[in-house]
């Protein structure tokens, strides 16, 4: 039986939650560089969950300021070799649009994944959730944002 001790080759629980310890750490200097480690992990499904959870939280700190667009452009450099972080890095550009109120096209937002567009649902642009509540990819999408213009009449 080959046995590696854990501290040689700790499992991918362990190796998760230290990734994700260090992503929170990170200074914006050293980020790019730790997103390429974390990514160059063996176990790419953990590697791309733990990257996943850092780009939402750092893009859910960001996306309303002005430091987003060069955030976005250096991740999307570091993940230009996954289509699934690289995709997530654009939705959360038009979640970005949409919530700012800057130009966006509908059938971008149509296109998108259920997470966007249920985000977006959930969100602050009226024009935005009356559409999805019309047009959104599935019933479940259409129900939270026709639940999101209730809550606001109600309000």
């Amino acid at each position: 039986m080959n046995v590696r001790p854990l501290a040689q080759n700790p499992d991918e629980h362990a190796r998760f939650a230290a990734h994700l310890d260090k992503l929170r750490q990170v200074a914006d200097a050293d980020e790019a560089d730790l997103v390429s480690r974390v990514l160059a992990d063996p176990d790419r499904t953990m590697a791309q969950s733990a990257v996943l959870r850092h780009v939402d939280r750092r893009a859910a700190d960001l996306h309303t300021g002005a430091a987003y667009e060069g955030w976005a452009q250096m991740m999307t450099q570091v993940m230009t070799d996954r289509p699934f972080l690289a995709q997530r890095l654009r939705e959360w550009l038009l979640f970005r649009a949409v919530t700012l109120k800057l130009p966006w096209q509908p059938h971008d937002l149509l296109a998108s994944s259920n997470w966007l567009q249920l985000k977006a649902a959930a969100g602050t642009n009226a024009g935005v959730i009356e559409f999805l509540a019309e047009s959104g990819r599935t019933k479940r999408v259409r129900n939270a944002a026709r639940a999101t213009l209730n809550h606001r009449s109600e309000s």
